[in-house]
């Protein structure tokens, strides 16, 4: 018998992934099952039917959280900005609390990332620490001595939608985004931002999985779009540096997996930031891609 099980949800746009903790953050079960494609009422009525069922073969009841691809609005209950579109406008809180009869927590899932990561990640240690997701999207959350920071909005830690600090005049006005605003950190540090940037500059389409290889492999074009790459990254995470502090930067995403990051940004970033030293420390996480559910597991942990 455990003595307390934490269970986490990790809703995405193709699966819905389970994992159930125990006081010590150990793994008890984790499962995954296809996430029901813009079918909202069949989404929250298969996250109740998962919850039930680990808590059927573990023998006991169990704390929620759920990890979201977008945020609940502080003005009407209901999610916004989810890339899972059948999920905005809808009060997901409210209506998996209903078919559970139980409150749950629920956060998107670059909090759970790093909440995951500064619970008993790589940032375990760290008064404060900052969790980037680097994929398909750019997100990030704020975790202070163990405490996820949301803020009065529900947007601390979203840098994605600011601009990219220190243009100059060959990347102004920068590219549009999906939100109706140009030149958004997302649009230069997504992964499809770095295939966009090689197709443009070299005229050949690769992912950034590719040119990352290839960089690697010793492709001179691709070495110089991941260059670029690296001092975009240095210059936004400069100002997250100059305005947060963080102790730790961790990150996740698909574009995390390239190795050069954690060697070449902290490099670059000295000169973007106003101070004579620079102690924050870029590091890769723990948990991998399994951060966020974790993450959504230790919502409950205070």
């Amino acid at each position: 018998m455990i003595s307390c099980m934490r269970v986490g949800i990790d809703l995405g746009g193709t699966k819905i992934e389970l994992i159930a903790l125990d006081d010590q953050g150990q793994e008890c079960m984790r499962f995954r099952k296809a996430t029901p494609a813009g079918e909202y009422e069949a989404t929250v009525a298969l996250i109740a039917e998962m919850v039930l069922q680990a808590e059927c073969e573990l023998g006991q009841p169990a704390t929620v959280g759920v990890g979201t691809p977008g945020a609940l609005s502080v003005r009407s209950g209901l999610m916004k900005n989810c890339n899972s579109t059948c999920l905005n406008g809808r009060p997901l809180k409210k209506d998996i609390e209903s078919a559970l009869n139980r409150e749950i927590r629920l956060s998107n899932d670059a909090n759970c990332f790093a909440l995951s990561e500064a619970v008993d990640g790589v940032g375990e240690a760290a008064a404060l620490v900052f969790g980037v997701i680097l994929g398909t999207g750019v997100g990030g959350g704020l975790v202070v001595n163990g405490h996820l920071l949301e803020g009065v909005n529900r947007i601390a830690g979203e840098w994605g939608h600011n601009p990219l600090p220190g243009f100059d005049a060959l990347e102004l006005p920068g590219p549009a985004c999906y939100c109706g605003r140009v030149g958004c950190i997302e649009t230069w540090l997504s992964g499809p931002a770095i295939s966009a940037a090689h197709l443009q500059q070299f005229g050949a389409d690769l992912s950034a999985v590719q040119v990352a290889r290839r960089a690697e492999a010793g492709d001179m074009a691709c070495r110089q779009t991941l260059g670029v790459y690296f001092d975009h990254l240095a210059r936004a995470l400069a100002g997250v540096i100059n305005i947060f502090d963080p102790d730790v930067i961790v990150l996740g995403g698909g574009v995390s997996n390239i190795k050069q990051l954690y060697a070449q940004v902290p490099g670059l970033w000295d000169q973007y930031i106003f101070s004579d030293v620079v102690n924050t420390t870029l590091l890769p996480p723990k948990y991998g891609d399994s951060s966020g559910v974790r993450g959504a597991a230790w919502l409950w942990r205070s």
